[in-house]
């Protein structure tokens, strides 16, 4: 006789195999994501606002912020950030990075050395491409509703 498995074992949940965080616990991981990131509805509603205090990069190719970035947006390429690079930036300010798409993690690399420069900084969940499926506008040389990926978008 085979012994039971988790999958087999009626009772066995794969939710609860690992018991959940206490509420304090909880609180504490949530507030610390939210800390280092933000979302497109977010920053859409600070920008149409004129909210200050933070700056946002794209973190792609000159190229491909030229094709869509965010309107206002600075490009300063994952690559390239340095002393010199953000020189004319504020350390006041919070640095809101963005890269292609939630698979990309070009802004991630950014933010790290953007972090390590001294600055304060949090990612664009989603990138660029859920930037564009929530709608929101864009600026560059590909119009309005074209997608990001494919065969006449970029990439």
């Amino acid at each position: 006789m085979r012994p039971a498995s988790p999958s087999t074992e009626p009772h066995f949940s794969f939710v609860l195999e690992t018991p959940a965080a206490t509420p304090e616990a909880a609180r504490q991981h949530f507030l610390a994501k939210l800390s280092v990131e933000t979302d497109p509805a977010d920053l859409r509603l600070d920008l149409e606002r004129g909210r200050k205090g933070f700056v946002v990069v794209d973190t792609r190719t000159p190229e491909a912020y030229a094709r869509r970035h965010i309107p206002g947006a600075l490009n300063i390429p994952g690559r390239t950030v340095s002393a010199e690079t953000t020189a004319a930036l504020s350390k006041d300010d919070v640095i809101i990075v963005y890269c292609w798409s939630p698979a990309c993690n070009g802004a991630t690399k950014a933010a790290v050395r953007f972090a390590a420069l001294g600055f304060r900084v949090k990612e664009l969940l989603g990138g660029i491409e859920y930037w564009v499926k929530e709608g929101c506008p864009t600026e560059g040389t590909l119009p309005q509703g074209v997608p990001v990926f494919g065969p006449k978008g970029e990439l």
